[in-house]
């Protein structure tokens, strides 16, 4: 009787560092927006993803930090600033994507669990200021300072001030006074950023 030979099957081979790491940061995100925080672990993210918790313990120092980054992948197309030249158009079309991001789009609850996260976790809480609240405000600081050169804004405006007016009005609503708020905010809050409360004269 002829031997028989058997050929071993070959495997999927070695996925590329930058192709794991996408799908991880893909299913985490699924996760962390579907089903909030407390679903991202690292044996939950390994399934999901197809890869080895190993991976994760060697790229993230916790889950939490992990569940940031995915985050930050997840909101940045939504979040892009737009140059129109138009300064108030600019800060209403950014803003309302935000708002709108909180709000209909299912991130209200993970930023929330984030911020939470972060006040017990220094890896979330250097993770969520170095990578994304930080660069996310040097985005708004800079196209305020380019609308500051072009002679939209007084010399004189504080751009760091008017950030905090703008979008910390938003985290505020959202983490301390817990109220419902939606798009409508928008031109108020801008308005009132751009041109102020006081009598004109």
């Amino acid at each position: 009787m002829a031997e028989q030979r058997t050929t071993p099957r070959r495997g999927r081979g070695r996925r590329p560092a930058a192709e794991v790491r996408a799908d991880v940061l893909a299913a985490t995100g699924r996760l962390l927006l579907q089903e909030g925080l407390q679903a991202v672990t690292f044996d939950r993210v390994a399934r999901e993803a197809g890869s080895s918790k190993v991976t994760l313990y060697k790229w993230w120092p916790s889950p939490g930090a992990l569940a940031a980054e995915a985050y930050f992948a997840q909101s940045a197309p939504v979040l892009e600033f737009p140059d129109t030249g138009d300064i108030r158009a600019d800060l209403v079309s950014q803003l309302t994507a935000f708002v709108r991001w909180l709000t209909r789009e299912g991130a209200a609850t993970p930023v929330a669990e984030l911020v939470g996260a972060a006040q017990a976790d220094p890896d979330v809480a250097r993770a969520w200021a170095e990578e994304y609240a930080r660069p996310r405000r040097e985005l708004a600081r800079k196209r305020l300072q380019v609308a500051q050169q072009e002679g939209q804004l007084r010399e004189d405006a504080d751009l760091d001030v008017i950030v905090d007016q703008l979008w910390g009005a938003c985290y505020h609503r959202l983490l301390v006074l817990k109220v419902p708020f939606d798009e409508t905010l928008v031109p108020r809050l801008v308005d009132q950023a751009l041109y102020g409360a006081a009598r004109l004269e």
